[in-house]
């Protein structure tokens, strides 16, 4: 019998609808994408959807600078009453971490972020409600509320909002005394003495026009981690394709270059001195856009520049160390180490007194944490080291040295196996 097959015969092309009825073909693509959509929806939304219900410990001053002497029949003047009143009351629980600050130490504490608000009591207010009682008197006496912008939008009205209930609460409280106490007024001046206290909002610690009302750091942050994210990725399969690794696909085009002998750990150092190198410039790119074209209110600029760089930087070893250790899923680890669990756990948007405790636990050592305080140390706090800088720099140090011991570790412990990346294969076009 004559072999009627022939050596330049194209073996029969597979067509989609037939591929479309093999299961096997769908089971890793859809458990991988529903598993992914599951995990990015609970742990994004997780930690937004009820910071009122998770709020633990938000940092509030209560100044009292009443000076006044106390009212007939009391001991204390209403400043210190209301002091007191206000750290040992528990209608706010464990929700309000209040501190007892002077004026100048809650200005100072304002301005390194370790506050986010502040309830201040004037030096007459226990003489100008005691004026309330008197004929013709007009005048409510004020309590100020101080906010911090540049703690966060979202934090700052949280604090906003407590401090300003807990002032009403206390103009309901002194208002029945003294209503009890003026049982002869009538009653124009008992509606007055009902609710004796004005409330006034002011900008304890203010944030630049172009600062995106408090946001502007997290978004920066956000900046710099997707440079050092998506250029260490960019560098690892441009490495790889060009030492024939990885095939070069540009629309019709496929092609694969020879491949060149090479070790994984010195296709690592290769990649990772390649990130040193390219991110200046992206660092660069990212302070020239957000700074120079568009405005964004910065100061101590070459410290900026030098700290973003660091954080790029940190972020980029760090993609390369995962990519060389986990191989082709190592991007989606590493979007999730410095993207999806790093963004909830930041702390720039929800303040972490108001996330669940597992985005408290995970801002301990997640990336965009420290590099969101250092940032907004440098945007909002004059670059005071007690505002987060130190840590931030800290952070960054350590993180450098652990992708490196990491990276390497890895894949000497490969080369060392035997563990080849690829067989070397001829170029083909």
């Amino acid at each position: 019998m004559a072999d009627t097959s022939s050596p330049d015969r194209a073996d029969p092309q597979a067509r989609a609808s037939g591929l479309l009825r093999r299961p096997k073909l769908w089971l890793v693509p859809t458990v991988l994408s529903g598993l992914l959509a599951l995990l990015l929806s609970l742990l994004y939304m997780g930690g937004i959807v009820s910071p009122k219900t998770h709020l633990r410990h938000l940092p509030i001053a209560i100044v009292n600078g009443d000076q006044g002497k106390p009212l007939p029949g009391q001991q204390q003047n209403l400043g210190t009453q209301i002091a007191a009143s206000v750290t040992g009351s528990g209608t706010t629980g464990s929700q309000v971490s209040w501190r007892r600050l002077t004026l100048t130490e809650a200005r100072d504490q304002l301005a390194s972020g370790k506050v986010y608000g502040a309830l201040v009591v004037p030096a007459d207010f226990t003489t100008s409600v005691g004026a309330l009682t008197t004929a013709g008197a007009t005048t409510r006496p004020t309590l100020t509320v101080l906010t911090n912008p540049a703690a966060g939008s979202l934090a700052s009205s949280l604090a906003s909002q407590i401090t300003t209930r807990t002032a009403q609460r206390v103009s309901r409280t002194i208002g029945q005394q003294l209503t009890a106490a003026a049982t002869t007024a009538n009653s124009t001046t008992k509606l007055l003495l009902a609710d004796p206290i004005a409330v006034t909002t002011q900008v304890g610690h203010p944030v630049g026009s172009h600062s995106g009302l408090g946001l502007s750091a997290f978004y920066y942050t956000l900046l710099l981690v997707l440079a050092g994210f998506l250029g260490a990725n960019i560098i690892s399969n441009g490495v790889d394709t060009a030492l024939g690794y990885a095939d070069n696909e540009i629309g019709p085009w496929h092609t694969r270059r020879p491949t060149v002998p090479i070790d994984r750990t010195q296709t690592l150092l290769l990649k990772m001195g390649m990130t040193a190198g390219i991110t200046v410039l992206t660092t660069s790119l990212v302070m020239l856009a957000t700074v120079a074209i568009l405005g964004m209110d910065a100061s101590h600029l070459p410290l900026l520049w030098i700290y973003s760089y660091c954080a790029a930087l940190a972020v980029g070893l760090g993609v390369q160390a995962i990519n060389a250790a986990f191989g082709g899923i190592g991007q989606l680890v590493s979007m999730f180490v410095f993207i999806v669990l790093g963004l909830p756990s930041s702390g720039a948007t929800v303040p972490l007194q108001a996330v669940p405790g597992f985005y408290r636990f995970l801002s301990h050592f997640e990336p965009m944490r420290q590099l969101s305080d250092g940032v907004r140390a440098i945007l909002y706090f004059d670059a005071r080291a007690d505002a987060g800088l130190t840590r931030a720099w800290t952070m960054i140090a350590v993180g450098a040295a652990l992708a490196l011991l990491f990276g390497f570790a890895m894949t000497r412990y490969y080369d060392r196996k035997g563990l080849k990346r690829l067989t070397p294969q001829p170029s083909t076009a």
